[in-house]
């Protein structure tokens, strides 16, 4: 089975670095998981009026207040079939600054929008429109798009003016060996938000569908999309 990215990149996929295809070319079915541990060089925020913003991000795990620089982190890719059959990864992303936070998403592939899907949060209340691309380094750019608002009978489209637009690049350092990651969020009219940069290594786990573990699933499932 060919993962969600290679899926959605068709032909370009061969264009990534080979770590990268390797890091993005697992699926459900490899029973794989890739386990990154690494030091984040900088979070950082936006203006003071971004603090609340950040501050309501917590509660779902989605986005944090926090600031720093060498920050240890780990980030959690598990390829596994959620409640309605649709091939998922999993971002769980833990930051061990001043207080621990996480920043979980999960990413599937819409049949129906004909690209990945990637629903923020521990709740899955937000749906966010992903684009791929290939940089000329071989890296992998991910910008994302339209966000949807859901929970039970509600849904809507999420206003942008009290959202952002994360632009996040991926890549291999060859010199240093490692996996650099850069993501930048910001709003057209309050300008920079939230973001990141460090670099990680990835240790590769054999792990069973039936194995995946529970803090690594969302919980609750969004079916729409």
């Amino acid at each position: 089975m060919n993962s969600i990215y290679q899926r959605v990149l068709g032909a370009d996929f061969n264009r990534l670095h080979p770590q990268i295809q390797r890091r993005f070319g697992f699926s459900s079915s490899d029973g794989l998981a890739s386990i990154g541990n690494g030091i984040m060089d900088e979070i950082w925020k936006g203006r003071f009026y971004t603090q609340p913003f950040l501050q309501v991000g917590t509660w779902r795990r989605i986005m944090f207040p926090e600031t720093g620089r060498d920050i240890p982190f780990m980030i959690e890719n598990y390829a596994f079939i959620d409640r309605f059959g649709r091939e998922t990864v999993s971002w769980i992303r833990t930051f061990e600054s001043r207080r621990r936070r996480r920043f979980d998403a999960y990413m599937v592939y819409s049949e129906a929008r004909g690209r990945i899907v990637d629903y923020l949060g521990s709740h899955e209340h937000l749906a966010v429109d992903i684009d791929l691309s290939v940089d000329d380094e071989g890296g992998l750019r991910l910008r994302s798009g339209a966000q949807r608002f859901y929970e039970g009978v509600i849904g809507f489209r999420f206003p942008m003016l009290f959202s952002g637009i994360a632009d996040v690049r991926e890549w291999y350092d060859d010199s240093s060996e490692c996996f650099r990651i850069v993501v930048d969020v910001r709003n057209s009219i309050w300008g920079p938000l939230f973001g990141y940069r460090g670099s990680f290594n990835v240790e590769w786990r054999r792990v069973a569908a039936r194995d995946v573990p529970d803090h690594i699933r969302p919980c609750r499932h969004e079916r729409r999309d």
